[in-house]
């Protein structure tokens, strides 16, 4: 069953809050309880939506340094365990991304979990990460999709991504590499800045406004630029903001989503 991801009133954009999972099992910063994880999360997921947020999406953001393309089966049982954990206490709009690049992991959990849509790395055209080299993954991952009858589970994919260097494709501009997404049959085009918690550009997103997908904003919204940006976009993706310091390391603090939430609904 595919939710329907939309603003809520008032609102010119979707706000869908990350629940960081802390370290899981493989990660080198693993502290051995993930039953103090997954109720972290859900204490976050509950929170988020008393607050009024439009959606969610987990991310195991603390396993650094992220394996390319994907951690390994505890790590992804772990998460998959989390995700289900946060669909039984939320019934909203609910994503996933498994870090760095697991796209097809990502898919199976959101199948398993029942969520809704999945934040892919590496859709279209090869680039250089934190990771080293990932190829494109498009043709494979929206096979096995459809091989799972999971065509409701959407897939926004960033172009141009945060943490990344795109020289080897620097003849294409933000645009054009978006528009070999939307080709590929991509549900959302996710426009982020250089690193995590790093403004997004308003004219990046302008340019890709008007292709027929969602455009999404993946990082640095802040009360500063978030009217302008909820302007341009359909969904605002926040976490950083809405910690302890603007860090994404820190705790979710119910003032820092209260004042963004303010802040939209003006």
């Amino acid at each position: 069953m595919r939710r329907d991801l939309k603003p809520g009133p008032g609102r010119e954009a979707a706000l869908v809050a990350c629940l960081h999972l802390r370290p899981l099992p493989g990660s080198p910063r693993w502290e051995g309880d993930l039953d103090a994880v997954v109720e972290r999360a859900l204490a976050e997921a509950r929170l988020y939506a008393g607050a009024g947020v439009d959606g969610m999406i987990l991310e195991n953001t603390h396993d650094v340094p992220y394996e390319n393309r994907g951690p390994g089966p505890a790590t992804v049982a772990a998460m998959a365990r989390a995700a289900a954990e946060v669909r039984r206490v939320y019934s909203g709009p609910l994503g996933i991304q498994v870090l760095a690049g697991a796209n097809r992991a990502a898919l199976e959990i959101a199948v398993a979990a029942d969520l809704d849509f999945i934040r892919a790395e590496g859709f279209v055209y090869g680039h250089v990460a934190d990771e080293g080299w990932i190829d494109a993954d498009a043709p494979a991952l929206l096979r096995r999709r459809a091989e799972l009858d999971a065509n409701h589970v959407e897939v926004w994919a960033d172009v141009k991504k945060k943490h990344a260097s795109h020289a080897v494709t620097a003849d294409l501009s933000l645009r054009e590499t978006a528009e070999g997404a939307v080709f590929f049959d991509v549900d959302g085009i996710v426009i982020t800045g250089s690193a995590t918690g790093r403004a997004t550009s308003l004219d990046d997103v302008r340019a890709v406004r008007d292709l027929p997908v969602r455009t999404v904003v993946g990082s640095g919204v802040d009360t500063e630029n978030a009217r302008a940006l909820a302007k341009a976009a359909d969904v605002l993706i926040v976490g950083s903001s809405l910690k302890t310091g603007g860090d994404w390391r820190g705790e979710v603090e119910r003032e820092r989503v209260e004042a963004l939430l303010r802040t939209l609904d003006d």
